[in-house]
């Protein structure tokens, strides 16, 4: 479970919510709360105090030098203790993340230098629990999203709380 002071750099898909709303109300207790739907390009970032102007604006430019992408959302996939939906769309962005920082690994290095870039459905839970979510998202499947900005969001106390949107600019 993250801590407070814990960032991460997230590109939101407004577009997905449906299914997320859709896991909640199958198992809630599976979906992560706090962040609307997204695609993690790097967590755990930096530290929040290791979050400097310098760092803000490195941010900045690698969204600058990104395009707008459409992104299409057509299928789940389930695996033990997990439920998400491949965004290949959006792995250049993630990729381009991951090597301004190589420092710092996504996931603290569990799934490798550059795992797929992901919409996460659900995580945790029997494999019955998660047949039950697929059940109710692959019907709102192919979703068309839009990326538009990455966004470095950070935990305080009360949650997850945006602190940069860098909107993509190429």
């Amino acid at each position: 479970m993250p801590r407070p002071g814990t960032t991460a750099l997230v590109i939101l898909l407004p577009a997905a919510e449906p299914v997320l709303a859709a896991a909640r109300r199958t198992a809630p207790e599976l979906v992560r709360p706090g962040l609307p739907a997204h695609v993690t390009a790097l967590y755990p970032f930096l530290p929040a105090p290791e979050v400097t102007d310098e760092v803000l604006d490195a941010v900045r430019a690698l969204a600058a030098a990104a395009a707008p992408v459409g992104v299409p959302l057509t299928e789940l996939v389930t695996a033990p203790g997990f439920s998400a939906i491949p965004v290949p769309a959006l792995q250049a962005i993630a990729d381009a993340v991951c090597a301004r920082w190589p420092d710092v690994p996504p996931y603290g290095g569990r799934f490798g230098p550059a795992p797929d870039a992901h919409l996460t459905v659900a995580m945790g839970g029997t494999d019955a629990d998660l047949e039950r979510v697929a059940a109710e998202v692959r019907p709102l499947l192919p979703l068309a999203a839009r990326a538009e900005a990455l966004h470095l969001v950070a935990l305080d106390d009360q949650g997850w709380e945006t602190r940069l949107t860098a909107p993509f600019g190429a």
